[in-house]
């Protein structure tokens, strides 16, 4: 399932257990934060669009840290009249990881649900395995 929403004048498009990289938020590293501004919801079936917001539909998310941006550098200059300046910023931004998005009708998809289960494979599978496809080159 993924959603879209709307957050610091922006739009992203979300799926459990994505990291996503928003303007800052006023919280501390380890809350949870709700986006209620979800623009459009929907799975591999079926979505639906806000007008503009979708009624009953919610994010949830976990902030992993408070961090800036690479360094934006701006450069002004006027040719021939000895003029140049030079100036650089890093935009505070807070990043999420999405653990829940809740539907309308009440269905929900969290991270745990969306992560694909891991397959635990022994070290002498995985040599077999390895010796197997070596000699059939």
């Amino acid at each position: 399932m993924f959603a879209v929403i709307r957050t610091g004048g922006k739009q992203y498009r979300v799926v459990a257990n994505d990291l996503i990289r928003i303007e800052k938020l006023t919280a501390d590293k380890g809350a949870t934060v709700a986006f209620d501004e979800v623009l459009a919801i929907g799975d591999a079936d079926s979505s639906t669009l806000g007008a503009p917001t979708v009624a009953g539909a919610s994010v949830t998310g976990e902030v992993v840290a408070q961090t800036r941006n690479d360094t934006v550098i701006i450069f002004k200059k006027r040719r021939r009249k000895n003029y140049r300046r030079k100036n650089g910023h890093r935009q505070p931004v807070t990043m999420v990881r999405i653990t829940e998005i809740a539907g309308p009708g009440g269905k929900r998809v969290s991270a745990k649900d969306a992560a694909p289960k891991a397959k635990k494979v022994s070290k002498k599978k995985a040599a077999a395995s390895a010796d197997a496809a070596a000699a059939q080159e």
